[in-house]
Order: structure tokens, then sequence, then C-alpha cells
């Protein structure tokens, strides 16, 4: 069961490692396609055939345009890792506040990308996945239909791992394929089922969906007018957050 296609979707990552397979999973269902990139030339390199749009994350008045008439967007972006200091909250949350602002309060279908091990306080890697949380949350404080997708480690799948294991809680450990995350960030906007979760992505032993509305169906939607996922722990207290991640979230979010 699939329901509403968007008419325009825009892919933020799209030369990445894993934007790349989303735009190759958008083309293979048909939707209008524009790829956000700062480097338009290296783009066209990569994607020949996509409308390529010049922006970049960390400067929001160069998103006004490429998110004019979208009805979708597809964060799959990430900070460089040898972005600096910073390049976490300037990129991996920044980009989601400033595109988020550039919508000035219009409503499209998101799908975000983060990771495992948001929720975890005590990993090596707590400055990444905190910023990620708190893109997740504006998310959800927007008001916008979404669908956030936590993948599990990626370039570790087994041969035959294809049937995709959605959890919830942030407990859970596991490997998934890029392709296979590309397709459900994709399948995400097709689908109705989809809308209002966060769930963890693995790939485990067996076939490839075939249901796609029962898949998304099968996890529990966030609470309404959470900040965090179902099922996450409460761990991060709004009130203890820094300043600007509050007013961003005051601003953003849907009264």
């Amino acid at each position: 069961m699939t329901d509403a296609r968007p008419m325009l979707v825009l892919v933020v990552g799209s030369t990445g490692q894993t934007g790349r397979r989303v735009v190759a999973a958008a083309t293979r269902h048909a939707l209008h396609l524009r790829a956000l990139a700062r480097d338009v030339e290296r783009a066209w390199t990569i994607l020949p055939d996509v409308d390529i749009v010049q922006s970049d994350l960390e400067k929001p008045d160069t998103l006004v345009a490429a998110v004019q008439d979208v009805d979708a967007i597809v964060f799959a972006h990430g900070a460089d890792s040898g972005g600096g200091s910073g390049s976490f909250e300037r990129v991996d949350y920044g980009g989601v506040a400033n595109t988020l602002r550039a919508l000035g309060g219009r409503p499209v279908r998101i799908a975000l990308m983060t990771s495992i091990n948001v929720t975890r306080r005590d990993s090596a890697y707590r400055e990444l996945l905190d910023w990620k949380r708190r893109s997740e949350r504006l998310v959800r404080a927007s008001g916008c239909p979404y669908t956030i997708v936590r993948p599990g480690w990626f370039d570790m799948t087994r041969r035959g791992d294809q049937r995709l294991v959605p959890e919830q809680g942030d407990t859970g450990s596991g490997a998934v394929g890029r392709d296979q995350v590309a397709e459900v960030l994709i399948r995400s906007l097709l689908t109705d089922a989809a809308q209002g979760k966060t769930f963890e992505l693995f790939a485990t032993t067996g076939e490839a969906p075939a249901d796609w509305n029962g898949l998304f169906a099968s996890a529990a939607p966030d609470p309404p007018n959470a900040l965090d996922g179902v099922k996450d722990p409460d761990n991060l207290p709004l009130d203890t957050e820094p300043a600007s991640v509050r007013r961003d979230i005051e601003q953003i979010r849907v009264r």
C-alpha cells in the first residue's frame, strides 16, 4: 500500500555515500528530484541527470531557493570527518535547523537519517550523536510529517541479510546496507504508515520486504508533541541543553 506521491523531493547530502543511493532509489520510483550541493560541478559528475541547486547548509539564505516548491525532503547528510571543531553542530544539526527555517513554517514530508545510539550518553561518539539527536528534536517540533531512520552499522552486512528489522528504544545493534537505508527513506515518503515514527534499522538473514506498509506499521508512533522518539530514554533534559538549541526549538516548534 502506498499513498500520495511527493511531486518534488529535495535530497540533502545527495553526493555522499548514502545520499547518492537515495537519489538512485528516488529515480527508481520515478520521483521528481532536486539535489542540494555546495560544489555544483562536482555534483554533476556524480549525479549527471539530476537537477542540482547550489546551496550551503551553513548559510541559511542559500537554502531558500533550494526548498522552493518542494513537498518532501530527505536528509542524508553528515559532516566530513575532518570538518574540525563544531562541524557536527554546524552541519548535522545546523543543516536541519537552517533548512527548516528556510521553509518558513511550510509543512513538507521529511525523511531524516541519523544513527543508532543517538540516545547513548556513554558513547565515544557522544558529540556527534548528541547533535544528531538534537536534529531529530527539531524535526519533531516542526510539525512536519516525518520519518526518522536510525541505521545500524554500515558496510557490515553479510550475504543473505535482506530482511529489514525496525526496532525502537535505541538498545539494539547490528548492520544494514546503505542501499537498504536509501530504499527505506524513499519508501517512507510514499507510505502513510511511516509517518510520525522513529526507529532503528537493521538487516538480518531473510527475504527483502514485500509488504512495506506492514514493515512501517510494525513500528509504534512517537508520542504527540514529544521531542524524543517513542521508548527513548529521558536522559537529555531540554532545560540542560545549550541556549541556542532551546531557542531553535522554540522558534521552530509548531503551536
